[in-house]
């Protein structure tokens, strides 16, 4: 009897848990065949497959409806996501190291600083921010981007890295100053190895956010031929008032496979470091 109430829980969690995963893949599923849909039938219909399918929006919109294509729209994006995600892990173990590991003057004063910006709204800091970044010249780039990362100016990964490196024993500092090992040699040779999961779960954070970066590219960015991914496809959609609306969803389906392939690759470590960071001596 004990026997067959467990089985059927483990049935019904089963079913329960299949259930919800289809409402959760089922706009994934119904991009992938409206991106063979006419506009028609799109609109027409809930279907995931297409009655009529209609093929050619892929490579029609990649050629884009303009000058420029999805494949400059591409590049561009990872010109801006890269870097900004590379600056953003290195900045951010530094920042968590110097407040996990050594005391300086005013150091909880500028910790809870830190902490406090997290709770400052963005749209308070949009027009001081647009000011100094064009007084700096900076806009029409991707420099208000990169910059900030390689300052550590992004507060939720510097608390991210405080966490964890505030979980690693202070006994691997010491067999390192023991073998004469300084700071950086500390950080580089012992801690650093130590810390995959969380500049893991670092990356696939800034990737995602960086890469579906819409409001604040639109702001920065005025130079189509600097537009991400995000501007180019709502570009696309404002050059007229018709439009074939599988070839946006081709787009879009493409648009998200660079994000969904590093969280798949980066699945293990990234469960990984957001269960360690907030672990604290």
């Amino acid at each position: 009897m004990i026997r067959q109430k467990h089985s059927f829980a483990k049935i019904a969690s089963y079913v329960l848990l299949i259930l919800l995963a289809y409402i959760m893949v089922y706009p994934l599923l119904w991009m992938i065949g409206a991106s063979f849909k006419s506009n028609e039938e799109i609109f027409g219909t809930l279907s995931l497959l297409p009655r009529n399918p209609v093929f050619g929006a892929f490579a029609s919109g990649w050629k884009g409806s303009g000058q420029y294509g999805f494949g400059t729209f591409f590049i561009n994006t990872f010109l801006m996501v890269v870097p900004t995600v590379l600056f953003t892990v290195f900045s951010s173990m530094l920042v968590g190291y110097g407040f996990a590991r050594f005391n300086f003057p005013l150091k909880k004063i500028l910790f809870i600083v830190m902490l406090s910006t997290m709770m400052l709204p963005a749209t308070v800091i949009i027009i001081p921010r647009y000011i100094f970044f064009r007084e700096l010249g900076w806009l029409d780039s991707y420099l208000p981007f990169i910059v900030p990362a390689l300052l550590g100016c992004f507060p939720f990964f510097n608390f991210m890295m405080v966490q964890f490196f505030r979980g690693l024993p202070l006994e691997i500092d010491e067999s390192g100053k023991l073998d004469g090992c300084n700071s950086f040699v500390i950080l580089k040779d012992l801690l650093l190895p130590l810390c995959k999961s969380a500049m893991f779960s670092v990356i696939v954070f800034q990737f995602v956010w960086t890469w579906n970066e819409f409001f604040n590219a639109l702001i920065y960015i005025s130079s189509v031929a600097k537009y991400p991914v995000a501007l180019g496809l709502r570009m696309t959609m404002d050059i007229s008032a018709e439009f074939d609306w599988n070839q946006i969803m081709a787009m879009s389906l493409l648009s998200i496979l660079p994000p969904v392939i590093l969280f798949f690759s980066a699945q293990k470590y990234f469960v990984e470091g957001i269960a360690t960071t907030g672990m604290k001596n």
